[in-house]
């Protein structure tokens, strides 16, 4: 494409002197500032929702026991990744990128403004729109950013490394103001807040409209008029068909909150598997790319293991924080939940670093596959160093320094910065062209897989002692990534393009 197109036509990447965001295109300073609130919103409200389950009816909580409070905040991080497989779908045949990110953030500012209203009905309501709106939103706001620059384009790589940065900066802000609130005035203010942050990224994701890619067309492969009809008559039939079910079978006492959890994990496990097998078996799928596949299924299953330990951070290490760490550093006291605003400080001020020491190694890095490893070692250290503090106490009672969780959460941090950036990139290369449009599908499938199953494990989150939990699910993880090191030279050999 010609670099001379004018930016007044929205179906073309703006030209490439438009470098008025540190840089950058303006679009990405819409797109990155609706990020910051997404994740504001999402992080914030995820970080105290366990501690809300958790909590005595006296003090608004639900009055979960702990493994079951996991259990249900982990379910809910499952139903949001595997509506985002369905996302990006609706958006490449039915809404179009701008309108599935619009009508996505409404759903989630409407689902925060359910959760801020103090009963126990509106908290699944505004969940369940929340897990909608988010699979609308989260996997098409990235397609949108790579639609700002041209193919050819050398600012794709800073500009994407600007926008995850914004990522992480609300990952960082959300669970400051959330827990603040929940812990001095209320856990539903907590979730008003959340609804805030949502509504002003919509806000500034409007009014940034014009310099937006594409915003004015539909979707980019969209049906033609017959079968989309179908296909909306089909959706709407199927959405009301399973809500009256549900609802039927929970009136029946039969679709308990258990069952629908274990639904959800069965669910998150047959998915990707019928996704791989369709690739496998798919005629469009040269023998060549099938052989890439193989290799990918093994990074596939790292990502499961990693993600099983990072999403933790909201749900377990969350509740051994609120019962077993001091709130205070140097005088100064906190809510837990402010322990998770140390994931997001630790990426943000990570990954410019790991990105220079890359750079700086140039042919010289480690392999895709080693570094994902890396990532994987890295979080089981993570939860392994949770059992020093952890031993040794005869009963409950006691409370570790705050730098043990903090440090844990220093060792996730860099292994996601080095586990996310590679894997997103391995699946970009390795995915079949004929299913390279669904690239971010199989992403979202392995962190569905890996709340399912922590929905699963985390109930015995409170039944075994803290060390043997801790110990266990950090030392399987560690193994995983020793395997997937001891498999490089497949891997290496396997994976071309990826180096």
């Amino acid at each position: 494409m010609s670099h001379t197109t004018t930016g007044t036509d929205p179906a073309q990447p703006p030209p490439e002197d438009d470098r008025a965001f540190f840089g950058q295109p303006r679009g990405l300073m819409t797109l990155s500032g609706l990020e910051v609130w997404e994740r504001f919103s999402f992080l914030g409200m995820q970080a105290i929702l366990v501690l809300y389950f958790a909590d005595t009816v006296a003090n608004g909580g639900l009055a979960m026991d702990p493994g079951t409070a996991a259990s249900v905040s982990a379910a809910y991080g499952t139903l949001v990744y595997l509506v985002s497989v369905a996302g990006g779908w609706l958006a490449d045949r039915i809404l179009g990128s701008y309108r599935a990110v619009l009508y996505g953030g409404i759903l989630i500012a409407f689902g925060h403004y359910a959760m801020a209203v103090p009963t126990a009905t509106m908290t699944w309501v505004g969940l369940g729109l929340i897990s909608a709106g988010t699979g609308l939103l989260k996997p098409n706001v990235a397609s949108m950013v790579g639609k700002l620059y041209r193919t050819e384009d050398e600012r794709r790589d800073a500009g994407f490394a600007l926008y995850y940065m914004a990522i992480n900066i609300g990952a960082f802000a959300g669970p400051l103001i959330t827990g603040w609130l929940g812990d001095h005035a209320g856990w539903h203010w907590g979730f008003s807040a959340a609804a805030f942050g949502m509504t002003l990224g919509l806000i500034q994701y409007v009014l940034g409209r014009r310099h937006l890619a594409g915003r004015k067309h539909s979707a980019e492969f969209a049906l033609a008029p017959g079968p989309m009809r179908r296909a909306v008559l089909m959706i709407v039939a199927g959405a009301v068909l399973v809500a009256v079910v549900a609802t039927a079978l929970a009136l029946a006492g039969w679709l308990t909150m258990d069952r629908f959890v274990d639904v959800l994990t069965v669910i998150s496990v047959i998915a990707p598997v019928v996704y791989f097998v369709v690739m496998f078996r798919s005629p469009r799928v040269s023998a060549e790319e099938r052989g890439r596949l193989r290799p990918y299924v093994v990074l596939f299953l790292a990502s499961v293991v990693f993600n099983f330990i990072l999403f933790q951070a909201y749900s377990t290490m969350m509740l051994l924080a609120s019962t077993n760490a001091r709130t205070e550093i140097f005088g100064f006291h906190f809510p837990a939940s402010w322990y998770a605003s140390a994931l997001g400080a630790f990426e943000v001020a990570l990954a410019p670093v790991v990105a220079a020491v890359w750079a700086r190694m140039g042919p010289r890095q480690p392999h895709a596959s080693n570094k994902i490893a890396f990532g994987v070692i890295l979080g089981g250290l993570s939860f392994l160093l949770m059992v020093l503090p952890t031993s040794g106490h005869a009963d409950d009672s006691y409370k570790m320094a705050a730098w043990w969780i903090v440090g844990s959460y220093l060792l996730l941090g860099l292994g996601d910065v080095l586990l996310e950036t590679s894997g997103m990139s391995a699946t970009t290369k390795l995915a079949p062209k004929a299913f390279a449009s669904q690239t971010m599908a199989l992403w979202f499938l392995s962190l569905a897989l890996a709340n399912g199953i922590q929905a699963q494990i985390v109930k015995l989150y409170g039944e075994v002692s803290n060390p043997a939990y801790f110990g266990v699910n950090g030392a399987v993880a560690v193994v995983a990534g020793v395997a997937v090191i001891a498999a490089a030279p497949w891997l290496k050999r396997t994976m071309h393009p990826v180096h």
